[in-house]
């Protein structure tokens, strides 16, 4: 075997043990991943304080661990319609550059190790309009659309005003 055949298939092995750590959750009737890295803790959905004239997405400020974490609703977001009323919603605790925020799904179903050779952004050409979505995994059985939270906290729309009054209430309960 040359060389260059010996580091094309040692290529191929490693970029084979490559894998993705992930949290799955469900909106809908479809899965979701979040990257594990970006992942700080799968909450109970508690008492959310309302902040009036923000997107409806928006539920408001959930104490959690004694921080005020914004709570998205990633049902809503998605379908509009909100997973709020569920008894097996839970909050996904994400972190991004400069927020945590939480985003409330009807399930947090399991941590997987996703292949990076199952990982593909050929399917995500009719997504257009959700830039947040990174990549789809295409598994044996199922297929989990990859979510990037930095993407969903930059794009959607409403986030800069949302970002906002969690930085002013933040430095107000200083």
């Amino acid at each position: 075997m040359k060389l260059f055949e010996q580091r094309q298939l040692a290529e191929r092995m490693i970029s084979n043990m490559a894998q993705i750590k992930a949290v799955v959750v469900r909106c809908g009737n479809e899965e979701y991943a979040i990257p594990v890295e970006q992942t700080v803790s799968i909450e109970e959905l508690e008492k959310v304080n309302p902040i009036p004239h923000l997107p409806s997405y928006f539920l408001g400020l959930m104490k959690i661990r004694n921080e005020l974490v914004p709570i998205l609703d990633f049902q809503q977001i998605l379908y509009g319609n909100s997973a709020q009323e569920d008894p097996n919603a839970k909050v996904v605790v994400v972190q991004t550059e400069g927020l945590f925020f939480g985003l409330l799904v009807l399930e947090a179903k399991e941590i997987l190790d996703i292949p990076v050779d199952r990982l593909t952004t050929q399917g995500l050409l009719a997504y257009s309009k959700t830039a947040y979505f990174s990549s789809v995994a295409n598994l044996e059985n199922r297929m989990i659309t990859m979510i990037d939270p930095t993407e969903l906290s930059n794009t959607l729309n409403g986030m800069e005003e949302i970002k906002g009054y969690v930085k002013q209430a933040l430095s107000e309960d200083v």
